[in-house]
């Protein structure tokens, strides 16, 4: 029997990853349906014409997609387990942490593991400055928002995971412990938790995929010069 909520994703994709994590952390049901993001489904086009992305929510044939959209779309569908704080500044303050999350580190990090020379030295100082600050937002809290998984860890978490990976494939270190030991401790509270632990993607078979992108943009971005 089908369920109520559906979920188009991509195996690797970080932004998908904190949809499931908020869906099971609520005890929501649903179906996952995988898509493939370089030849991409009629499916996801009709659901998503506008930026023809994952993740798209479907629940009761109501479609929502965006990842920040979905994630605030599912706290306030099901009530149980909150995400966001229920101070509204505090809520706004969230929000806007996780927008410099990804437009700050995540688009920065992403760019230092493909580029090189000026531009991969720029994109690695850029992340290690978004990294200090949020670690300044840890403080001494065991998650972003107090005892438990919120909002921001749903949105920080994958600093946890893909990272790490990131680092690997792009032969440089973001994530040193001495100097950030707020989200290192985070990092292995965050990965240990039953629902995230649960729900992550073999580390090897990322290692190779992202391998294979970061191999193809620096091809477009560095093509070869012709030898004549």
């Amino acid at each position: 029997m089908a369920k109520e909520v559906k979920l188009l994703g991509f195996w690797a994709s970080p932004y998908v990853y904190r949809v499931e994590w908020a869906l099971k952390l609520k005890g929501v049901d649903y179906d996952y349906l995988e898509e493939d993001i370089f030849n991409k489904s009629t499916r996801l086009m009709e659901l998503n014409p506008v930026h023809k992305k994952v993740p798209v929510l479907v629940h009761e044939k109501k479609v929502t997609p965006e990842l920040y959209v979905i994630l605030e779309y599912i706290d306030e569908t099901w009530e149980q387990n909150p995400l966001l704080p229920r101070d509204l500044h505090e809520r706004a303050m969230a929000r806007f942490s996780a927008k410099y999350g990804d437009e700050k580190l995540l688009r920065a990090s992403w760019k230092a593991m493909w580029s090189k020379g000026e531009e991969k030295a720029k994109a690695i100082e850029e992340s290690i400055e978004a990294l200090e600050k949020i670690e300044g937002e840890l403080k001494e809290n065991n998650y972003f928002e107090g005892e438990g998984i919120g909002y921001l860890d749903l949105a920080f978490g994958w600093i946890a995971y893909w990272l790490p990976v990131w680092e690997k494939v792009g032969s440089m270190q973001l994530m040193e412990e001495e100097k950030f030991p707020a989200i290192t401790c985070w990092i292995s509270k965050f990965l240990s938790h039953p629902v995230i632990k649960d729900k992550l993607p073999r580390k090897d078979e990322m290692v190779v995929y992202f391998e294979e992108r970061r191999e193809a943009i620096y091809n477009r971005c560095y093509p070869k010069q012709k030898e004549y």
